[in-house]
Order: structure tokens, then C-alpha cells, then sequence
């Protein structure tokens, strides 16, 4: 009879796979993810079936906790501006404290190891948030841009700010409001 499975070790094999995923990439061997976790090869095996299978397990775990982070306390009645303020406030606090997590998401975001269920698993917890931005270029708020595109500008000015916010703690607001400005102006369309 098999023994019954461990949450603390599988959450030690997920927590060493964000660290080491995040450190060497993708293509770490399983062997460095079960050492960093302080369990047998054998065992990382026992939880997940494959590699991909704990790369898509990672990712959604991942993706919920940043759905966490940013959806808690989503200002549902406010205006689109101050909606997109708070979605984009959380990213950018949530990859400064997550650091780690961040670098981890970014190499599995461009993985082809993910399916198409986890990657529509990981989008699940945004959907407020592409129907807020669909309402808003409808109504001439925001440009009408493709919202890929308009995803992928804000990440890429998130890492920004992130990384500034990270290197000078004492100006964080500062810079996070100044992200924040500049994406605004980016994407709402001038009256």
C-alpha cells in the first residue's frame, strides 16, 4: 500500500522548482529541483508524473496567487482609471515582494511546455479585467489597441517600474505612480 502523499512536500518540490526555474531557467534538471527540496528524484516523480506536469502546476500556482493579490479588494464601481490603478499598484507590489516568483513567471509565461489548460487556467482569474478593458475602449476610455498588446506594454513597463521601485525602496511610490502615469497616458485615448 503507497503512503498517503504530503502537502508540505509537494509545496517544498513547487517552492524549490519557483527557485530554481527562476535561477537557471526551464531547462534545470529535475534533479537540482529535488535536491533544493531536500526530497529523492524519485519523489518529485511521485507528485508529478513529468516535468511539464509540475511546469503546468507551477504556473497556475503562480498565476493564483498574483490573481489574489491583484483582484482582493477590486474596486468594481470605481472608475476605469482607478481600476487599472489598483490592478497595476498590486502587479507592481506583488513582483517586488515576489522577486523570485516574478523571474519564475516570466520563463514559464514563454514556455511551450504549457498546455492549453493551464494557460486557461492562469487567464481564468483576469477575465474582470479583459471585460473591463473591452467596456473601456467601447466607450473611447482607452485606445482601440489589441489587448495582447496593451498586456504586453504594461508588463514590460511593470518590469521597469519593478525594478526601479526594487533598487531605490525609498522612492518606490514615486516610481510606481510614475509607471502608472506613463502607461495611462499610453493607452487612454486624448480627448
Amino acid at each position: 500500500m503507497a503512503r498517503p502523499k504530503s502537502e508540505d512536500k509537494r509545496n517544498a518540490i513547487l517552492s524549490a522548482a519557483t527557485e530554481v526555474f527562476a535561477e537557471r531557467g526551464l531547462g534545470a534538471a529535475t534533479l537540482a529541483i529535488s535536491n533544493a527540496a531536500a526530497v529523492a528524484e524519485g519523489t518529485l516523480f511521485t507528485y508529478f508524473k513529468t516535468k511539464d506536469d509540475l511546469v503546468n502546476e507551477l504556473y497556475r500556482q503562480i498565476k493564483l496567487e498574483l490573481a489574489d493579490a491583484m483582484m482582493s479588494e477590486f474596486p468594481r464601481r470605481k472608475s476605469v482609471r482607478h481600476r487599472l490603478q489598483h490592478i497595476w499598484d498590486c502587479f507592481v507590489n506583488w513582483g517586488v515582494a515576489n522577486p523570485v516568483q516574478r523571474k519564475a513567471l516570466a520563463q514559464l509565461e514563454v514556455s511551450n511546455r504549457l498546455s492549453a489548460e493551464s494557460k486557461k487556467a492562469g487567464s481564468a482569474p483576469f477575465v474582470e479585467i479583459q471585460t473591463m478593458a473591452q467596456d473601456a475602449i467601447a466607450r473611447h476610455i482607452l485606445r482601440d489597441l489589441p489587448q495582447e498588446f496593451i498586456g504586453a506594454v504594461m508588463r514590460a513597463l511593470a518590469e521597469t517600474t519593478m525594478e526601479f521601485m526594487a533598487s531605490n525602496p525609498e522612492a518606490a511610490d514615486r516610481y510606481r505612480q510614475l509607471g502608472f502615469a506613463v502607461l495611462w497616458a499610453g493607452i487612454t485615448k486624448k480627448k
